[in-house]
């Protein structure tokens, strides 16, 4: 139970740069994949399937894809970045202003950069040896799930079953959500010879960083901050 809990807390993502000559073990791969495996999901539909990528040239496909950064993306982060450690500490939601650069923390300049040539998916690869596409079907779902809300929490276990196996395992994890955006998904898809039914979830770099990975501070709320007793507003936990 220690470990298991130990697995919870420490679990973060990754995005140092990763060593590409450092692959991930077969063994270990498959570990991670039967923890999707194993994944609980709505109606026990287990609709998803997972694109192993891990050969150089196909990864050079999806690295050379570009992904845009649109101006309402910057203009909602801005507003979840707290400028201070002081603040993050008080607000207890969201990231660091430092996490990224300084241009995105320029309203006047969203336009710009959504204008720009969007930067190529290697970017978030960054090194990665190994990346797993995760797709799902949407003409399968859970009974009466309205936009297949029960298909997206199933996915949700999925990538979580997988990130805690692979923490357990020493390999450095990131999410790629960028592989499921508009535009994006298309070229995914096609590198991949992914079917025309399938959709892509999102991705997840394995790997192994090229230094010891550095936390940076990581905040929660309390649980008597998101926790009601028996009805809404009751605080008494």
């Amino acid at each position: 139970m220690t470990d298991i809990v130990n697995l919870i807390w420490e679990r973060s993502s990754n995005r140092a740069p990763f060593d590409p000559d450092r692959p991930v073990s077969n063994e270990d791969l498959l570990q991670i994949l039967d923890a999707a495996r194993w994944a609980p999901t709505a109606h026990n539909m287990q609709n998803f399937e997972i694109v192993v990528v891990d050969d150089r040239t196909a990864l050079r496909k999806l690295g050379d894809i570009r992904s845009p950064i649109s101006e309402v993306f910057l203009r909602e982060n801005l507003e979840l970045l707290s400028f201070t450690r002081e603040e993050l500490l008080e607000r207890k939601v969201g990231i660091l202003a430092s996490a990224f650069p300084p241009e995105w923390l320029d309203p006047d300049r969203f336009r710009e950069i959504a204008e720009d040539p969007p930067p190529p998916l290697s970017e978030m690869i960054d090194g990665g040896p190994t990346v797993l596409v995760v797709l799902f079907d949407p003409n399968k779902r859970a009974p009466d799930s309205e936009e297949d809300v029960l298909g997206m929490i199933s996915l949700g276990c999925v990538m979580e079953s997988m990130w805690l196996m692979a923490q357990h395992l020493g390999i450095g994890v990131r999410v790629l959500s960028q592989f499921g955006n508009p535009g994006v998904e298309e070229e995914v898809k096609r590198a991949l010879d992914v079917p025309d039914r399938m959709r892509v979830a999102f991705g997840l770099r394995l790997g192994y960083p090229f230094s010891k990975h550095v936390k940076g501070l990581r905040v929660r709320r309390e649980v008597s901050d998101l926790a009601h007793h028996n009805r809404y507003g009751i605080k008494d936990l």
